[in-house]
């Protein structure tokens, strides 16, 4: 299974948002619990990357709690 790997750009690309936005979003994984926070892979303990197959199921369990 191959899944693409996005950076913050291409995260806040896919989005439409920007990428302040998305570092907010990891921020607040930190900040409160949250019951579905975006889905993120850290590596060497800085980088953040993003499985597009995880956010893209993040997107949709986010728009069933929105309906």
């Amino acid at each position: 299974m191959t899944t693409e790997i996005l950076t913050v750009a291409d995260l806040a690309k896919l989005l439409k948002i920007s990428p302040r936005s998305v570092y907010e979003l990891t921020r607040e994984r930190h900040r409160r619990s949250q019951a579905n926070p975006l889905p993120l892979v850290r590596i060497n303990g800085k980088t953040v990357r993003f499985r597009k197959c995880d956010v893209e199921t993040w997107l949709e369990t986010k728009a069933k709690e929105a309906a």
